[in-house]
């Protein structure tokens, strides 16, 4: 008898429980980690140490993961059509694949929206700057996403916009070689991004894909991973000479990077990319090391 009705409980249970994992997997909490750009001038600032700042840092990459979250619903809600036809799309977006239904996911972008318009008492300087990001991301949900070049360049911004974020945190100016570096980073990413969506899937996964050629794709990443490693050498031999241990892990770094896209047909998704590399991960806790180890306040 128990063990019916608990049975019965539980089949009942299931599809809220189905819809709260999708609710959480709508938000992407894995593509979260492209936020620690936030902490990028707490790191070159040396501020590390100070607590105040350690927590202002913090509280803006948090707020930047609710803005990043309510940006992707919005994405999924309006791609929801072309998502349901897509081979991988349909089965691993929870919209397309019919586990939230689009009132509910519309309910909680209110919300995020909500707690960042909250925070503006608070925090306005980082809120402004999450402002102009959620902005330039609507632009690009509606807009931007559909033109060739103008794409790529609007995820690069976001990523500026997100160390712009973390330096109105520290009330730190935002180094000009700190900008470039980023955007060139961020524009490199982009542009494989696109590459590895041609290769796998042909033009079925995006419009603007009909524009680029896998050539064409190759020729922008090269051109930004080589500025990328250039304005950060230029850094770091006018301003931060401290740093000249890091250069060689910033070149294995983008070297592996590009060999993870090539031979091993990553890169469609960077946080993948990053999270299912060993070496890539090792890279980077190396590069943070060496970045504290240097610019310890002494």
């Amino acid at each position: 008898m128990h063990k019916t009705i608990i049975d019965a409980l539980s089949v009942k249970a299931r599809p809220a429980c189905a819809q709260l994992l999708g609710l959480i997997k709508l938000m992407r909490p894995k593509q979260w980690v492209k936020n620690s750009f936030v902490l990028a001038p707490l790191l070159f600032s040396g501020k590390f140490l100070d607590t105040d700042a350690v927590s202002h840092a913090l509280l803006a990459a948090l707020l930047f993961c609710v803005a990043s979250s309510a940006t992707y619903i919005v994405n999924d809600v309006r791609d929801i059509d072309r998502d349901r036809c897509h081979p991988q799309k349909c089965k691993t977006r929870p919209l397309a694949a019919g586990i939230v239904p689009v009132p509910t996911a519309l309910i909680l972008a209110a919300v995020l929206y909500a707690v960042l318009g909250w925070w503006w008492f608070d925090a306005p300087k980082v809120v402004t700057a999450i402002g102009a990001y959620l902005a330039l991301n609507l632009a690009y949900t509606f807009v931007f996403k559909h033109q060739p070049v103008l794409d790529i360049f609007t995820i690069a911004i976001g990523f500026v916009l997100r160390v712009y974020a973390g330096a109105m945190a520290l009330d730190v100016p935002l180094s000009a070689w700190m900008f470039i570096t980023t955007l060139c980073l961020a524009l490199y990413l982009a542009a494989v991004k696109r590459r590895q969506e041609l290769i796998q899937n042909g033009t079925e996964g995006r419009r603007v894909l009909e524009k680029y050629s896998v050539q064409l794709a190759d020729r922008y990443a090269e051109m930004s991973a080589t500025g990328a490693l250039l304005f950060y050498s230029m850094f770091v031999v006018t301003a931060r000479p401290e740093l000249a241990i890091t250069v060689p892990l910033v070149l294995f770094g983008l070297f592996r990077y590009w060999f993870v896209v090539e031979a091993l047909n990553g890169g469609e998704s960077p946080t993948d990319a990053l999270l299912a590399d060993w070496q890539l991960l090792l890279t980077v806790v190396l590069w943070l090391a060496a970045c504290t180890w240097a610019l310890w306040p002494v």
